[in-house]
């Protein structure tokens, strides 16, 4: 979650938003954020005002309108950052070595102070410093340091 809209401000059409999120690139102009029933509202401008951000969206232009979003979660998709792994990509996914061999299918992540760990469904634990390659949702290509996963 994103935020939530809290009530509306002004007789324009702006909404007062509460952040749940430090990522502030999601209340910049031109960003997309949808509502739990699928809505997907624009926003037009945006600026913090006593902690929380002013925010006009593109189509809500009364304060009518404005307080029909009160109580709102906002929503947004993952953002798109080159290296970065989410675990709802990795899970599920089959993984393989470099030579193709299958080492199992992830059905977790689990939190790691060194690396993260995939878990197999074989029972081994891959630190996350060995994906080399991923497909999201699809596979997970591992360059493993020999007899890592030996018994």
């Amino acid at each position: 979650m994103v935020g939530a809209v809290v009530k509306p401000h002004g007789l324009q059409g702006e909404v007062v938003v509460s952040l749940g999120t430090d990522r502030l690139e999601r209340v910049a102009p031109g960003s997309e954020l949808r509502t739990a029933e699928g809505r997907v509202l624009v926003i037009e401008r945006s600026r913090p005002h006593q902690g929380r951000f002013v925010v006009r969206f593109a189509g809500v232009g009364t304060i009518e309108a404005a307080d029909a979003l009160r109580g709102t979660e906002l929503l947004a998709p993952p953002l798109d950052v080159p290296g970065v792994l989410w675990v709802h990509e990795l899970v599920g996914a089959t993984v393989v070595d470099g030579s193709g061999a299958e080492l199992g299918t992830v059905e977790a992540v689990q939190a790691n102070p060194a690396s993260d760990l995939l878990v197999l469904s074989t029972g081994a634990l891959v630190p996350l410093r060995f994906v080399v390659e991923h497909r999201p949702g699809e596979q997970v290509v591992v360059d493993l340091p020999e007899g890592l996963l030996d018994l």
